[in-house]
């Protein structure tokens, strides 16, 4: 049994095909057009019959190029990280490259734990949605001529593309919505802001957009798991406003899911009570009377981080994205129909 699960060797499809070893090498290598016809077939008929597939891990350590894009993610549970992921993943692979993700589940000890397995597979580039804040490493990257794109968040002192939503826009454009729409109050709804300089943004311009309109408003940052605080916090919100429209502004996926529940909970109805969320999801739309949300354009965001990367890595093949923070598109439904 063992021998049936035995790797072939390059050396056994040299001798199968009549060929030198350096000519097999040559073959699955970038040298392939030295080979004449009849010889590459050969080489290529003697790998079909002993099953041999080159390591090409270790041919592109040998060779300097591992081809290889590392990509770290704050939380793959999140959509937006599912979503963009898979805008990475398929930009890498029309680069003839190959994507490696860690997940850090927003902890800092394991994006520095991640960012040293990532160093030793030797990527070619790295695209980085942080959840703490690596300086030391990303320098080290840096140093070492590895690129780097920082997603959605930014680091402190760390000179990269930061490739990502325009916040400021897609908060205004909420606030827009709300207003046209009449409400007159907005609670805003967020996760603890403290590790995401996206959260810290939008929290920041919501205030500032919000006096600019005349609105009433309050944040909510969920805390607590059982959500009690929460609910606590949005029915004094309601009650303190109740001569007025009230609506939720969620700022991102999981705190619309969050909201959603609270107003299950609670009993509001959507719409009498508005509710928006930055992030569109799948169930947003089943959800009845559906709720309105402001979508990311998450493959053309994941697909211009790699071509920052690429600008880098092959600045001959690849030309610099013009533009590398995007619009939302509003997806307008019941949930902020009064």
């Amino acid at each position: 049994m063992s021998s049936l699960l035995r790797r072939s060797t390059i050396l056994e499809v040299a001798r199968l095909a009549g060929a030198s070893k350096t000519s097999v090498s040559r073959y699955f290598g970038e040298e392939r057009d030295r080979l004449s016809p009849s010889l590459q077939a050969r080489i290529a008929q003697a790998a079909s019959t002993l099953g041999y597939q080159p390591n090409q891990m270790a041919r592109g350590l040998k060779g300097g190029h591992s081809k290889l894009i590392g990509m770290l993610v704050a939380d793959i549970r999140n959509p937006f990280s599912v979503a963009i992921t898979h805008g990475v993943e398929q930009a890498c692979r029309q680069y003839g490259y190959s994507l490696v993700v860690c997940n850090t589940d927003n902890d800092p000890e394991q994006e520095r734990q991640h960012l040293d397995l990532l160093s030793a597979y030797q990527v070619e580039g790295l695209v980085v949605n942080p959840s703490g804040s690596p300086e030391r490493q990303l320098h080290t990257f840096i140093s070492q001529g590895t690129p780097i794109v920082l997603l959605d968040r930014e680091v402190d002192h760390v000179e990269a593309e930061v490739v990502g939503l325009d916040n400021h826009l897609a908060v205004d454009m909420a606030l827009e919505h709300l207003c046209v729409q009449g409400y007159q109050a907005v609670l805003y709804v967020s996760e603890a802001p403290e590790q995401s300089s996206t959260r810290q943004r939008r929290l920041f311009r919501f205030h500032q957009a919000a006096e600019q309109r005349g609105l009433h408003h309050g944040t909510l940052l969920l805390a607590a798991p059982d959500g009690s605080a929460s609910q606590q916090t949005l029915s004094d919100f309601l009650v303190a406003h109740r001569q007025y429209a009230c609506a939720v502004l969620c700022g991102n996926g999981n705190a619309t899911l969050a909201v959603t529940r609270l107003f299950q909970q609670l009993g509001l109805a959507l719409g009498k009570v508005g509710l928006m969320g930055i992030d569109e999801l799948d169930w947003c739309a089943l959800v009845p009377p559906g709720i309105t949300t402001l979508a990311q354009p998450t493959d053309a965001i994941g697909k211009t981080a790699v071509e920052c990367l690429m600008h880098r890595i092959a600045p001959r093949t690849s030309t610099m994205p013009t533009t590398v923070s995007f619009a939302p598109s509003l997806i307008e439904r019941g949930s902020t129909q009064r």
